[in-house]
């Protein structure tokens, strides 16, 4: 009985998803950017299953609306789901305009640039189900190889076990090197309008530089109600808290 009471509310849940999604895009279309927006709202806090579509037209709704936090905040999160997707990284550019704060992003150069460039190709889950995808027809090679009557049949077959089994290596190690490139790596938005970045985490500590709204940082440390923050140039430092919002 639990079960299907369970079932029913999870479709209700899709269906309200999907009602509310066709709802809050007929208002966007009119021009009715703060109703849509709190429309999309309404279904990220009732649906646990979001999509990059989602926060991609919540980042519209708000960039129309000239919100320059919520609107990068939201494209973002949209990039979380749906890496590299060009649409999102365009609107997400023009999001940026808006932002006071010009801050360089050093590239990562050589080899490690080359990794993460290939393993940033798919987020990680996608890289598990190629892994599945090339294990199972591994598995087919193997069970042509044992069976096969032929000497040409089974060096074809061993030959492509070969490059099946180095392909799952492959795939393997880039799940792994993307889950956990996505477990350290902690974007965040700042919020505020305006926040001081210090030396220490406490409010005693040197001011270093000013952060404005819109601008996006990386968590690398937590300690009370202070975050440890880095910059896409390197620039690094103590910010409270509650001046940002993190992406995942």
């Amino acid at each position: 009985m639990k079960n299907i009471l369970y079932l029913f509310l999870l479709i209700s849940q899709v269906f309200f998803a999907q009602d509310s999604f066709k709802k809050g895009n007929a208002l966007y279309q009119k021009g009715q950017y703060q109703q849509a927006a709190q429309t999309y709202e309404s279904i990220i806090k009732e649906d646990k299953q979001h999509s990059a579509e989602l926060y991609f037209n919540l980042g519209n709704c708000y960039y129309k609306l000239n919100k320059v936090a919520l609107s990068i905040y939201n494209y973002e999160k949209a990039l979380v789901l749906k890496p590299h997707d060009a649409e999102t990284l365009n609107n997400l550019k023009f999001a940026k305009k808006l932002t006071i704060d010009e801050i360089k992003e050093v590239p990562k150069v050589g080899f490690a640039k080359l990794i993460q460039n290939f393993t940033g190709i798919f987020n990680y889950n996608i890289w598990a189900w190629i892994s599945v995808g090339i294990a199972f027809v591994f598995l087919l090679s193997f069970i042509g190889y044992y069976f096969s009557q032929l000497t040409l049949s089974k060096r074809i077959y061993f030959i492509g076990m070969f490059i099946l089994l180095f392909a799952l290596v492959l795939t393997v190690s880039a799940g792994i090197t993307e889950k956990d490139h996505y477990n350290n790596d902690r974007p965040a938005i700042v919020f505020a309008e305006m926040t001081e970045v210090r030396s220490e985490p406490q409010k005693a500590g040197s001011s270093i530089f000013l952060l404005h709204e819109g601008s996006k940082v990386y968590v690398k440390e937590v300690l009370d109600n202070w975050k440890k923050i880095e910059l896409t140039d390197g620039t690094e430092g103590w910010i409270d808290a509650s001046a940002i919002r993190e992406v995942k």
